[in-house]
């Protein structure tokens, strides 16, 4: 939830006595709503919380889109007893998975025609209105936590989350 500043900092090991937590968004791209939310520590990677971000929602979910970090298994499973479709990208060097997957359609369409291609044609670029709710998020709410303990601080989040859907609802901006 920090800058990259604190990433760049725990990446290179600089000394700072400050941890960072890792924000997931699961972003309706329709309504730009937050519609769950969770807060890990820094060990955890995004694919080992796609589950609980989905299995918290109470909705249908018709199509998950996601960035290489969720190309495992897990997260095709989860993505999958959601009754959604997949839309990530598969890994540069990805394998066939078994026979009649659908992440083995992405391969082959990728292979054949190329990344670009398999964006276009799989809706790929409704991603980056998760990555402006998450820019909405850290520019409207700031990106630190004021809360010292762990639980507090994801209580803190949710908060924000409702509070960026409170104004979502009284109206988004119009461009024409």
């Amino acid at each position: 939830v920090y800058g990259n500043g604190e990433w760049h900092t725990r990446k290179h090991r600089a000394s700072k006595r400050r941890t960072w937590r890792k924000l997931h968004l699961a972003i309706d791209a329709a309504s730009h709503d937050i519609v769950s939310a969770e807060l890990s520590m820094v060990n955890v990677s995004d694919g080992e919380v796609l589950g609980d971000l989905l299995r918290s929602l109470r909705r249908n979910v018709d199509r998950v889109t996601g960035d290489g970090a969720y190309d495992t298994r897990d997260c095709y499973d989860e993505i999958a007893a959601k009754g959604a479709v997949a839309r990530i990208p598969p890994r540069e060097n990805a394998q066939y998975w078994e026979k009649g997957h659908p992440r083995n359609s992405a391969i082959i369409l990728m292979h054949q025609f190329g990344l670009k291609h398999w964006k276009e044609k799989s809706g790929y670029h409704e991603r980056s209105l998760a990555e402006t709710g998450v820019y909405r998020f850290k520019q409207l709410t700031g990106d630190k936590l004021t809360s010292r303990t762990f639980n507090s601080q994801h209580t803190e989040v949710m908060i924000k989350a409702k509070v960026i859907n409170t104004m979502n609802m009284l109206g988004m901006p119009e461009y024409r």
